[in-house]
């Protein structure tokens, strides 16, 4: 068997339309060789390089598609349950009345709306409407935490650019608006998130979030994750990082400038999110202390 011609240079590391190759010259014949694979019908893509199901799709997205939903979601960074993070599917939305895109490994859907973004040259959803796109999709607190993350931390929309994508009679709607009246623009990452909703569903008043807080000198203490200011009792979510070394010395030094300001600082693990009750009585106990 004889080893297959080289490809051009242009094409030898990505993927690349059968099309795109007859134009280097490629006939049907070598886009049949094994050193090829084909993702996705009139796509080819070196069997020694790893590209991933997006950007093959990508190369036959007519200009009235883009990439949407969870899809979108992921490809602005957002986080998205692991179940909507398969590599082997994505989401396509149609706007307009075209037809729309049949092919293995995409989940097809219509869009009304031109919230149409471009990043690093793929067109998708914009923020405000992926979100809501994953509405149809989500539960309430994956919803939530997506939300929490695209007003917060990732800055790449606002509970108002939320509120004006969702349509009044459209599919998810109401959990959409549900969802909206939880988002937060203070949360920093998923698991504040899911602590945070635990405590407001155990009965504890709604905490502040991400305040920097002072003594009363005005020498800054430290930002904490929560906090009911009035009260002085902080909850801290102590992610896998706290258990580096530095970073453990840093939260003691910071602890203790708390506690001698007469602060109650109450820390949470994955473990708590979990099985919460332990924290949950932690904070009655705060709480109590301060009746």
């Amino acid at each position: 068997m004889t080893t297959p011609r080289a490809l051009p240079e242009r094409l030898a590391n990505r993927a690349f339309t059968v099309a795109e190759a007859r134009r280097y010259g490629e006939g049907p014949n070598r886009m049949r060789r094994a050193d090829l694979r084909s993702p996705v019908h009139g796509v080819r893509v070196p069997r020694d390089r790893e590209v991933g199901l997006v950007e093959c799709i990508a190369l036959v997205l007519r200009p009235d598609q883009r990439f949407s939903h969870t899809t979108a979601a992921c490809l602005w960074g957002a986080p998205v349950p692991r179940a909507y993070r398969d590599a082997t599917s994505v989401h396509v939305a149609t706007v307009g009345t075209a037809s729309l895109m049949r092919r293995p490994g995409v989940t097809a859907h219509r869009a009304t709306d031109h919230d149409t973004a471009v990043l690093d040259g793929l067109p998708l959803s914009a923020p405000a409407r992926a979100w809501a796109e994953c509405a149809t999709l989500l539960d309430l607190r994956s919803l939530v935490v997506l939300g929490d993350h695209l007003v917060g931390r990732a800055r790449l929309a606002t509970i108002e650019d939320l509120g004006r994508a969702l349509r009044p009679r459209g599919h998810g709607v109401v959990l959409a608006r549900a969802a909206l009246e939880a988002v937060r623009p203070g949360s920093e990452s998923p698991m504040e998130t899911l602590i945070r909703l635990d405590v407001m569903d155990a009965g504890f008043p709604e905490p502040e979030l991400n305040r920097e807080v002072f003594d009363e000198r005005g020498t800054f203490l430290g930002r904490v994750d929560m906090c009911w200011p009035q009260l002085r009792i902080a909850l801290e979510y102590d992610g896998d990082h706290h258990r580096e070394r530095e970073v453990f010395r840093h939260d003691q030094r910071r602890g203790n400038g708390f506690a001698v300001n007469g602060w109650i600082v109450v820390r949470a693990t994955a473990a708590d999110a979990a099985r919460p009750a332990v924290l949950f009585e932690r904070l009655r106990q705060a709480f109590a202390s301060r009746a």
